[in-house]
């Protein structure tokens, strides 16, 4: 016999419809619609950042498999997919060469240098969307909508603010590209589960574990009713990544469980994880950190739901014995897996209620001692006035939006008071404003301008930047000087040498902080020429 002729593989002997390049294939299509609004939504530039991050995660996949030489495999499209998911994570106003680099990080670093498809500890495109919002946190913060930055929903909710659900259900706001229309997305999982490439476990389990924390931690923490405390639930689930995350991320095969008990833990504490990044964390997202960090757990709970070999430690048994002990078996594995399940629910349950409660105890002094800080600026930016007093007919949106044709994108007005003197005649104006294109995130301020023009006073209240770099913007009172007691149109940043009356030395290693903080002064002063003109109550 010829021994060529005859080839035998180890069972199981299993056929499947399904190859790589049809999953990913369905997964594109299913993402169309999310990449296709997004591109109606944002403009051309989140079409070219969809572009990009394709072609440059195909081209990084090819290159690098060159090298490593193994086979090519851009045509399994799992690269591709990278790419578009990585693009749909981004702001729409990102820049190329960031995307670029992010794309880079996804198939180099976290792909291939781990094997390649399969081996990815992982999810590539979110470990890039990590490692780009770490290095680059202003631009991975700033997202504009119709030509004006301003805060996502989730921001806006997690400052104590009110959102329109159906406005994020459809999309119509800020936010990444990818992320901002519940409806496209919800389209695209809908035909993922027709065709079957996805099981519903994953997002079931997640999206239901997040909305009952969220629930328990709306109804405990805050002052709503039921009804306010289920709208408050869904603008959450609408909003930022999460139906995009637990669908088309989480479901992830490399990185997610194979076993159905296994689904069923790692979807609560997918879960579990979201609500606490997001209510207690330091941004107003929390989905990709949450998929990481249960991407790490997936061996570990494999490992606790795999289920028994067939008919192993039976062996000596008779084949009734043997059925009757795997009957047993089966049975102590399933109440196994349902304890485990129960417990991690209830400790969910047991952690929104203790977190919200207290929340609601602190929530109030900390408010407090934050609006004391606040008012105790005010005398620091504008020490000669008598009193301050808030300014009502004016609409801070119209404020923001001034702020937006003036150039200064990036910074908006929180609070705006008038500055009086014993006569309660006007002697100026005091600024609460932010900017969000700090190095670390946001940076708030009070900024105090008087009628003529000049600033009065700089005095930060809420900065995170690097110790010993942009942190010496509140540290050191001679930075805040450079701005005070002038008299300009408006400030720039030079990096070294003299200055003028119009120019800003640049922190020494901090060039991003200080133009964020002279952005933020540029605006309050073109604001204050414009409420001294009466421009704003025309």
């Amino acid at each position: 016999m010829n021994e060529n002729l005859t080839r035998i593989s180890a069972a199981p002997h299993i056929r499947d419809k399904h190859s790589t390049t049809g999953i990913m294939g369905d997964v594109i299509i299913a993402l169309m619609p999310a990449a296709i609004f997004g591109i109606y939504n944002f403009g051309i530039h989140a079409y070219l950042l969809i572009i990009v991050c394709m072609l440059s995660c195909m081209f990084f996949e090819a290159i690098t498999q060159r090298i490593f030489k193994k086979p090519v495999t851009v045509r399994d499209l799992s690269a591709a997919l990278t790419g578009l998911l990585l693009a749909l994570n981004l702001p729409p106003e990102f820049p190329v060469w960031m995307a670029i680099l992010g794309s880079a990080f996804a198939i180099i670093v976290v792909k291939q240098m781990f094997g390649g498809l399969g081996h990815n500890f992982m999810n590539p495109a979110l470990a890039a969307r990590c490692f780009l919002m770490m290095s680059f946190v202003g631009p991975m913060t700033r997202f504009t909508y119709d030509g004006i930055t301003s805060a996502t929903p989730l921001a806006v909710l997690k400052n104590g603010g009110e959102v329109d659900l159906l406005t994020m259900f459809l999309g119509t706001h800020g936010g990444t590209i990818g992320e901002t229309s519940a409806a496209a997305l919800l389209i695209g999982a809908l035909y993922l589960l027709f065709k079957r490439v996805i099981d519903i476990r994953i997002p079931f389990v997640y999206i239901g574990t997040f909305f009952v924390c969220i629930l328990v931690y709306a109804l405990t923490a805050g002052e709503m009713n039921i009804n306010d405390a289920l709208y408050f639930s869904g603008a959450h689930i609408c909003g930022g990544g999460l139906i995009l995350g637990a669908f088309f991320m989480a479901t992830d095969y490399v990185t997610s469980p194979i076993t159905n008990g296994g689904k069923i833990i790692y979807g609560i504490i997918l879960g579990a994880l979201t609500f606490i990044l997001r209510i207690y964390g330091g941004s107003a997202e929390g989905v990709s950190y949450a998929i990481i960090i249960s991407n790490l757990l997936v061996p570990l709970i494999e490992t606790v739901t795999v289920p028994k070999t067939f008919g192993k430690g039976a062996e000596k048994l008779s084949l009734s014995d043997n059925m009757g002990r795997l009957r047993k078996k089966d049975k102590k594995d399933k109440e196994s897996i349902g304890k485990v399940v129960f417990a991690i629910f209830v400790i969910c349950i047991i952690s929104g209620l203790l977190l919200g409660a207290v929340y609601k105890i602190t929530k109030a002094p900390i408010d407090e001692a934050a609006q004391r800080e606040r008012e105790a600026s005010y005398n620091v930016v504008f020490p000669e006035a008598a009193s301050y007093e808030m300014i009502d007919d004016v609409s801070m949106d119209d404020i923001n939006l001034k702020i937006s044709e003036l150039g200064y994108s990036g910074s908006e007005v929180d609070e705006l008071l008038y500055a009086l003197d014993e006569n309660k005649n006007i002697m100026g104006y005091v600024f609460i404003i932010t900017n969000s294109e700090g190095y670390s995130g946001d940076i708030q301020m009070a900024v105090g301008v008087d009628k003529d023009g000049t600033v009065t006073g700089l005095s930060m209240l809420a900065i995170s930047e690097t110790k010993g770099l942009g942190m010496e913007a509140k540290d050191d009172p001679s930075f805040a000087e450079q701005y005070i007691g002038k008299n300009v149109e408006s400030f720039e940043v030079i990096k070294q040498g003299e200055t003028e009356e119009n120019q800003i030395l640049a922190i020494s290693g901090a060039t991003i902080t200080t133009n964020a903080i002279t952005n933020a002064v540029n605006a309050a002063l073109g604001i204050a020429e414009y409420l001294t003109g009466g421009g704003a109550h025309e």
